[in-house]
């Protein structure tokens, strides 16, 4: 598409999402706390606008299966400003209503720091007491994570159950897994939040007791006088020591495969981002991949790998992969280690944002901890950011000025998707041998292997062979060299030379997009 009439479309892509923001805008109140106001007004409790999920009609019950947890949220903003701070609230609304939970109320309480004994202070916890009453709650969900103790005094003094943000990820997390690789990595993470808290539980658990009274341990169980508590994180760890085992064993085959496509040098692009961003539709919209998409936090837990081609038809793989989240839970990073190797061990990260969040960066930024975390830092990233067909067009382009190998596209409309193919085939790992040799016709493997793995430069038919010019890999460079034509006509090209990775050349320029990056380049 020439570039006046890509500028065109997109201005008028920009100009109708600007509508529909203002339309929005219209529509809502501002509610975000003015920063001047008193000190006083700020550290009260201040409910947030929108936040209740209650049923307007009570005939939608006769269409619920389930008895939905009637919540309360509540947050503690420490720093940044009231915006941020109601942006966190509503993740945390999103992940309760991901749950299964019924939100009916949402506050945020203004602090230095969280109240190291019950998270929003004694003073506010009788406030917070008043509206669980008042609303009808039976859960209070904190957005953070709690400390044993904090669990347990607010637990005692608002006489309901209290959630951290930690335990209902990890609730997600426990229904949206299928494999049984995926099970087990949930099981184990939810056993190591566990196992701290256990002392949170109840006086019972620290009574000693031996033999039959200790749960079943038995003649040699454990030695005597050992407390019930001491039993209970005795069994917690064995049970953690068998799931890693399990674990373990079912890596073996993800990492054969890894492996095999290692040794034949295929690039790997790994599709990572925010949760709900849009990778499992992305990689539906490259490959036809087929992978279930909803409308969900952490829908994709299990890792989903397709084979895809460029232009010129080069075989790379495709990774879709558990989506990221803010103060992702660092159980879940270690229990998930081995499927997130699928990102660390990537040639390529194709970094998906949303483009319609109203705060994308903290997202980039959350993202790229997580990843920095399991030892893909210096991997080359592409920023793919979806959505734009929604998106306020202010905010797609400042994250074009800002990130410079940054695309815009839709993956419902299909805008940009071609830019965002040229893209990833561009920032592709390029072979490192350079071959200007004749194969014989019986040696059509090899030629076969040059189209999938190698960059064709070009190739012609001679009377001895398949006369070839391309790129490949050492590997395959080195099966060449064994089966070339070495005749004695000195018109026939016998040469195979190892060369540096050719410069890239740049992305068409007036489409949104930044130079590609080279493989050697880091983020």
């Amino acid at each position: 598409m020439p570039d006046k009439e890509f500028d065109e479309e997109f201005e008028a892509l920009l100009a109708e999402s600007a509508r529909v923001a203002a339309e929005y805008d219209a529509s809502e109140e501002d509610q975000l706390v003015d920063p001047t106001q008193e000190l006083s007004e700020r550290h009260s409790l201040r409910r947030v606008k929108g936040f209740s999920t209650q049923l307007q009609d009570i005939t939608e019950v006769e269409n619920r299966e389930l008895q939905l947890e009637r919540v309360v949220l509540v947050g503690v903003w420490t720093e940044g400003s009231s915006e941020m701070a109601e942006n966190s609230l509503a993740e945390l609304k999103a992940l309760a209503e991901t749950a299964g939970s019924e939100v009916l109320e949402g506050i945020i309480q203004r602090r230095d720091k969280p109240d190291p004994a019950t998270y929003i202070g004694s003073g506010k916890v009788a406030e917070l007491k008043q509206i669980v009453m008042s609303t009808g709650a039976d859960t209070v969900i904190c957005d953070g994570e709690l400390s044993p103790s904090q669990l347990r005094q607010l637990e005692e003094k608002i006489k309901v159950k209290v959630v951290d943000r930690t335990a209902l990820i990890l609730d997600i997390f426990a229904q949206h897994a299928k494999s049984k690789e995926g099970k087990a990595q949930v099981e184990l993470a939810q056993i190591a939040y566990l196992l701290p808290r256990l002392r949170g539980w109840g006086d019972s658990l620290s009574r000693q007791a031996g033999g039959r009274a200790a749960g079943g341990a038995g003649i040699g169980g454990r030695g005597p006088g050992e407390t019930k508590i001491e039993t209970d994180r005795r069994k917690i760890r064995d049970k953690m020591a068998k799931l890693r085992k399990e674990i373990a064993e079912m890596k073996v085959s993800r990492d054969t495969k890894r492996q095999e496509r290692r040794r034949f040098n295929i690039p790997s692009v790994a599709i990572a981002g925010y949760t709900n961003a849009g990778k499992s539709s992305l990689l539906n919209r490259l490959t036809n991949a087929g992978v279930l998409v909803e409308n969900a936090l952490f829908a994709t837990l299990d890792p989903t790998v397709r084979k895809s081609q460029t232009s010129d038809g080069r075989v790379y793989t495709l990774s879709d992969t558990v989506g990221f989240v803010r103060h992702l839970p660092h159980q879940l990073v270690d229990a998930f280690k081995s499927t997130l190797e699928e990102v660390s061990g990537s040639d390529l990260i194709v970094h998906v944002v949303d483009g319609s969040h109203p705060d994308p960066f903290e997202q980039i930024r959350a993202v790229r901890e997580v990843i920095a975390e399991i030892g893909g830092g210096d991997i080359p990233e592409i920023i793919a950011i979806n959505k734009v067909d929604i998106a306020q067009p202010e905010i797609v382009m400042e994250i074009l000025r800002k990130e410079p190998n940054s695309y815009a596209f839709s993956v419902r409309t299909g805008f940009g998707i071609d830019g965002l193919l040229h893209a990833i085939e561009s920032s592709l790992p390029r072979p490192s041998v350079e071959i200007h040799t004749v194969i014989p016709y019986e040696r059509g493997d090899l030629v076969h292997a040059i189209h999938e793995r190698g960059e064709i430069f070009s190739e012609a038919y001679g009377e001895e062979g398949t006369i070839i010019h391309a790129r490949v890999d050492a590997t395959l460079a080195s099966a060449i060299e064994k089966a070339q034509v070495r005749g004695n006509n000195p018109d026939t090209p016998s040469v195979i030379a190892t060369v540096k990775p050719a410069v890239r050349h740049d992305a068409p320029a007036g489409r949104c997009f930044r130079k590609p990056i080279t493989s050697t380049e880091s983020r």
